[in-house]
């Protein structure tokens, strides 16, 4: 799911923008490195819960502020599933 992982890392960025936050300093405080935090807001990779719970303690939020809402992912996913021609006709 390369859709949710460019979700939440877009969630990520506007959160730590929001907070006034450049990458190395938010990575600086998060303890990640800056390079991953890079890769994590482009949604080069999957982060795991551990991970969004220490991103989410260092930008002060809630967790789930970072996730994205369900229909969005699903309806991404049912696009691309019908362009790439999957579930036509099924």
């Amino acid at each position: 799911m390369k859709e949710l992982a460019a979700a939440i890392g877009k969630s990520i960025r506007e959160k730590r923008r929001a907070n006034g936050l450049s990458q190395d300093r938010f990575a600086l405080v998060a303890g990640i490195d800056r390079s991953y935090v890079g890769r994590i807001e482009r949604g080069e990779v999957s982060i795991t819960i551990e991970m969004l719970y220490r991103i989410s303690a260092t930008l002060q939020c809630e967790p789930t502020t970072l996730l994205p809402r369900m229909a969005s992912i699903c309806s991404l996913n049912t696009r691309k599933s019908n362009k790439n021609g999957r579930n036509q006709g099924r």
